[in-house]
């Protein structure tokens, strides 16, 4: 499954982990994807959404 929104284009990014002693190690953000069905131009399409897209309204769920 795809890691980035089709509507914002939101993707995962890289950064690091710093411990209490900071030791570093690199992590990733991953966004919240769904896989969810979408109402694009009167028809019903399955779509990768973030969940912020989601709850802002960018998107009508069907």
């Amino acid at each position: 499954m795809s890691k980035v929104c089709e509507i914002c284009g939101k993707h995962p990014v890289a950064g690091r982990s710093i411990s209490h002693s900071h030791r570093v190690s690199i992590r990733k953000f991953r966004p919240n994807i769904q896989r969810v069905y979408v109402v694009v131009n009167g028809t019903r399409r399955k779509m990768n959404v973030c969940t912020t897209c989601l709850k802002s309204g960018k998107v009508a769920r069907s």
